[in-house]
């Protein structure tokens, strides 16, 4: 089989994830997912979609994630995960997309406006 690869995209993060078969190697900008990812829930969203499709045994994923924050990073990993999923097994997409596995969430920070603190926060009023 050879290498599939995909990219996920969540937030400012993006993940580059190269799917070959194997016996379940997640390695994350060179370290093991959980060296990278060392808290329990980050972990589980990393392989969610491993998970879902039943296949966490049967793959090495190779991942080069950069950008945003390590949440991001996460979901970004889990939506290539479950587009390159989809890409060797079309039979996994109606289970991926019931977890909302395949939707890429398209929320984005808003940017900062000129004459304001913020996005939206003004600066302090003073009437006198």
């Amino acid at each position: 089989m050879s290498t599939t690869n995909t990219s996920g995209r969540r937030k400012t993060a993006v993940a580059r994830i190269y799917l070959t078969a194997g016996s379940g190697n997640i390695i994350i900008n060179g370290k093991d997912y959980k060296e990278y990812f060392p808290t329990l829930p980050l972990q589980y969203i990393a392989t969610q979609s491993l998970n879902v499709a039943g296949e966490l045994a049967n793959f090495d994923v190779k991942v080069n994630v950069n950008g945003g924050g390590v949440k991001g990073q996460a979901e970004a990993v889990r939506l290539a995960i479950a587009k390159a999923l989809i890409e060797l097994n079309p039979e996994v997409k109606p289970a991926l997309r019931a977890k909302g596995l395949v939707t890429r969430d398209d929320r984005m920070v808003e940017r900062k406006k000129p004459g304001r603190r913020k996005a939206r926060r003004r600066f302090q009023f003073s009437k006198r």
